[in-house]
């Protein structure tokens, strides 16, 4: 029997596309106790798979605070407990897939003879018994976790997303279809990440909800996080056609549930669209100064990306806010692609 511990912190996005190494896992080690580590904003969205026998939560909020208050005695004592838990579990393999100096540090806490690092770096390398390097140009989403199982031997076929749900998060998405009256159908738009470089511009938002209304009957829900309040009352208020902002009143299960019902998804490259894909949702995704696909895996999905010599930036535009990669793309464009898949 086997013990093994699945690293990945976060974001929202590259959990869902690395969640099939759960099954790959299972079904590799069927009597093995399999455990993700992963930051407190992520649990929800891993709790309910059936496949995962714990999640364990990495306090990494309490540690920095504690660190800003110098309290360094209470911090030492904090790790130590965190690390003689990890270890409680003998775990054979820690396999680190975010590569992080963070997330290697954690593996090597964890005690396990086996620390295999995904494309370590920051240092990370030197705390992993292994290093596998990422694949290079490989399209297809979450090619390099369908690696990473491939060559720890682990059975990946078929590899696909899943996000587990509750039967609460079901009874959710029920209810609030029931009372905003949209059994006919929606569309899904998640406009809203972490970075402004990866936004598509708000007026093509509204022009595009114009253009999906009007040829094809749909209203749309806009999805978010507790950050996105503000930003998304600006963007509902240029949107003319009919609108249900879901925008930080539901978890990320909850927030799954509603995609998983709706027509299509259409979003920037955040975790909510990736989610979109892992429901076999027809979707589509825009990238701009980041591309992490191309072949999205399925026949219901589309990528639009526009490609400048600067592309992709990802961290650091050089554009000086310009964001012209974003901008290409055309409300028109976006139509045109959702009525060819609904």
């Amino acid at each position: 029997m086997k013990s093994v511990l699945i690293i990945r912190l976060s974001a929202i996005g590259d959990i869902t596309m690395a969640s099939p190494l759960i099954k790959a896992a299972r079904r590799r080690y069927p009597q093995a106790h399999v455990a993700w580590l992963a930051q407190p904003e992520a649990k929800d969205l891993l709790s309910a798979n059936a496949d995962l026998d714990e999640v364990i939560v990495w306090p990494r909020n309490r540690w920095r605070q504690l660190w800003k208050q110098r309290r360094w005695l209470r911090l030492f004592h904090e790790i130590r407990s965190f690390r003689n838990m990890l270890r409680e579990r003998h775990f054979d393999f820690a396999v680190d897939v975010q590569g992080l100096l963070k997330s290697g540090m954690l593996a090597w806490l964890s005690g396990a003879p086996n620390r295999i690092g995904l494309g370590s770096k920051e240092g990370s390398t030197y705390l992993m018994t292994r290093v596998v390097p990422k694949p290079e140009n490989d399209p297809r989403i979450g090619s390099e976790y369908l690696h990473i199982a491939r060559e720890l031997g682990w059975d990946s076929d078929p590899f696909e997303m899943e996000i587990a749900l509750a039967g609460e998060d079901e009874c959710f998405a029920r209810e609030f279809i029931e009372q905003e009256k949209l059994a006919d159908g929606y569309v899904l738009f998640a406009p809203f990440t972490t970075r402004p470089q990866k936004h598509w511009v708000d007026t093509s938002w509204s022009e595009l909800a114009c253009y999906l209304h009007r040829g094809c009957g749909l209203p749309a829900v806009i999805l978010g996080g507790p950050g996105d309040i503000e930003a998304s009352h600006h963007l509902a208020s240029l949107i003319k056609t009919p609108l249900h902002l879901l925008v930080g009143k539901t978890t990320l299960r909850q927030s799954a549930a509603i995609i998983g019902k709706a027509k299509l998804v259409i979003g920037v490259d955040t975790g909510l669209t990736h989610m979109g894909i892992a429901a076999n949702v027809p979707t589509i995704a825009l990238f701009g100064s980041t591309c992490p696909y191309l072949d999205t895996g399925s026949a219901d999905a589309r990528v639009i990306y526009k490609q400048f010599s600067c592309s992709p930036c990802r961290r650091n535009p050089s554009c000086e806010g310009g964001y012209g990669c974003m901008r290409m793309i055309s409300a028109e464009e976006v139509a045109a692609a959702a009525a060819e898949l609904l």
